[in-house]
């Protein structure tokens, strides 16, 4: 009986290793932060983690903390509700911010959005004079700002927010058209 407990012991030790080491390679790799990620590279932000996640064509590439508008994370409703909007979306441009360091531009309001609008307006959801709004990013923080994200203090308008440092990173192998999918 001891035998076959050692024998099914030693069994799941050596499969539990197997497991972990794509794991534990993957991990060398993000701390290392000197190779690149391999081919098409996605973002998936979960609004109910607070957590911004890159994909490439390997899988799992590197999470960063993020933060965004009020403390409801559902989906954006309309103009000025605060919520940062669930969907898929593409980086349309890059560009320095004189406030919050840098802003990557997503396409929001897009088709699907559009549709969901005026699916809301239609059954009463949303007042009939209700705009969709528009202008979402992903952006850092004001400069030594940091404590918002660390706090998971919802501040912006409905964006993406993130430390300045972890922004620079994702820039540098993030290009425009980069899909991006936000969800709870």
């Amino acid at each position: 009986m001891k035998t076959k407990i050692l024998t099914v012991l030693s069994f799941l030790i050596v499969l539990a290793s197997f497991s972990f080491r794509g794991i534990e390679n993957r991990v060398a790799k993000r701390n290392q932060r000197t190779l690149e990620p391999v081919g098409v590279v996605y973002i998936i932000i979960d609004k109910s983690d607070y957590e911004l996640q890159v994909y490439d064509e390997e899988g799992w590439y590197a999470t960063y903390p993020v933060v965004f508008g009020n403390k409801d994370l559902s989906d954006k409703l309309m103009e000025g509700d605060k919520k940062t909007p669930e969907g898929t979306f593409k980086i349309i441009s890059k560009r320095p911010h004189e406030k919050w360091h840098k802003m990557f531009m997503l396409d929001y309001p897009n088709k699907d959005s559009w549709i969901k609008f005026n699916d809301r307006k239609a059954s009463g959801k949303i007042p009939k004079s209700a705009k969709i709004g528009g202008g979402i990013a992903i952006h850092g923080t004001w400069p030594n700002d940091n404590i918002v994200v660390d706090d998971f203090t919802n501040w912006t308008q409905g964006c993406i927010a993130l430390k300045n440092e972890d922004l620079d990173e994702i820039g540098s192998f993030v290009p425009v058209g980069t899909k991006i999918t936000i969800r709870r």
